[in-house]
């Protein structure tokens, strides 16, 4: 286990986010506060320690909660939902068995659902390391669910969303979820019809972020993401009966695909649009993520499928990433009414209310570079 590397150790670079909630920055040099200087310094000493007192009295709230909830709270809700999803995948199969089309739907609906739970919900918990306590179970439960179930490369998926997108949230050129922007595509069918392309497109990223890896990992995430692909297409053809190959391969895509307009919208929804930072001069991490996030409303359907944390308690999850779903669900009351007290934003907005700004706004927030945002008195 002292083998494992640093970024399948539980929160490996969220432990570091937090110890530096638990330690007063005093003006590191190669930081924007080391530059002011002195004098800076001495001016900015009050404030410096009112904003980490923040960060910090939330944090202390934030885990006197997950020390005092249960492990059905902190990791049990979220294994049973993906078990869940798990145990409706050999009804889908058979379903798809039917000659009946209202029977052939239901199992292209079931496999749908349970595929996205999976691929989604499964891979980011995964990505986390929220599902296990142990490191070699959350390395195992990583490779199984980012490469096996949703076809792309465990390593690139950690790099690229706990390393990146996490430590570096809404900063131009880092975390500011410029992967999903196609700006020669038109804003309909960069909406609509591009994210039908996701299930056909992850697997081929995910090779394009091999290069440069060893052989052994190489290996590794294509063997994994392989056996995904063609344990369905098998199961396609021996249980539920399918005659040819176009057939299998397209109900594939179709249920994979299914949930794959709503994902792409969700990434965009909650971060671009929002105040973007520079790399050299950003905020404090309260004052980041509170600015840079948002949080979209309950929904019975994109709650359970994507996840609290990815819907409506993002804004608890890019402050507390080691939390699963359920416990951001949990600290949501106490993070919302902390941040109101402090004067905090705390950002919501409905789904179709950001697909009307994305889509009236498109050029401006997909196309062309977004502003930098200049918090007075924060920087």
């Amino acid at each position: 286990m002292q083998n494992v590397p640093e970024e399948w150790r539980e929160g490996g670079d969220e432990r570091r986010m937090r110890r530096e909630l638990m330690v007063k920055r005093r003006g590191d040099p190669g930081s924007s506060e080391g530059m002011k200087g002195e004098e800076g310094r001495k001016s900015a000493g009050g404030e410096e320690v009112e904003r980490e007192s923040l960060m910090m009295e939330l944090t202390r709230m934030v885990q006197k909660m997950v020390k005092e909830s249960s492990w059905w709270e902190r990791r049990g809700v979220d294994c049973c939902v993906l078990a869940a999803a798990f145990f409706c995948l050999p009804p889908a199969f058979l379903l798809l068995s039917s000659s009946q089309i209202l029977w052939f739907a239901a199992g292209v609906l079931l496999m749908g659902v349970a595929h996205a739970v999976l691929t989604i919900k499964g891979t980011h918990l995964a990505s986390h390391g929220t599902l296990s306590e142990s490191q070699a179970w959350a390395k195992f439960w990583a490779v199984f669910f980012i490469e096996i179930c949703g076809s792309f490369s465990a390593t690139a998926g950690v790099q690229g969303h706990i390393k990146m997108h996490h430590a570096h949230t809404n900063i131009i050129g880092l975390g500011d979820s410029s992967v999903w922007k196609v700006p020669f595509l038109s804003r309909s069918l960069y909406l609509f019809v591009a994210p039908l392309s996701v299930p056909v497109i992850t697997p081929l990223v995910a090779l394009a972020h091999l290069r440069g890896h060893s052989l052994v990992l190489i290996g590794r995430t294509m063997l994994m993401v392989t056996l995904g692909l063609y344990s369905q297409y098998w199961l396609l053809i021996h249980v539920s009966g399918f005659k040819s190959a176009p057939g299998a391969l397209l109900c594939m895509l179709v249920c994979r695909a299914m949930f794959s307009v709503p994902y792409i919208h969700v990434n965009i929804f909650q971060h671009i649009g929002l105040p973007m930072f520079s790399p050299t001069h950003r905020p404090k991490r309260i004052y980041q993520m509170t600015q840079g996030v948002l949080n979209l409303p309950r929904n019975p359907l994109l709650d359970w499928i994507f996840g609290h944390s990815l819907i409506n308690c993002h804004v608890e999850h890019h402050l507390f990433p080691f939390l699963s779903d359920n416990m951001c669900l949990k600290v949501k009351p106490v993070v919302s009414k902390y941040l109101s007290e402090k004067q905090l934003p705390y950002q919501e907005d409905t789904y179709f209310s950001r697909l009307s700004v994305f889509f009236h706004r498109y050029q401006e927030l997909m196309v062309f570079a977004p502003p930098i945002t200049e918090l007075v008195g924060v920087q």
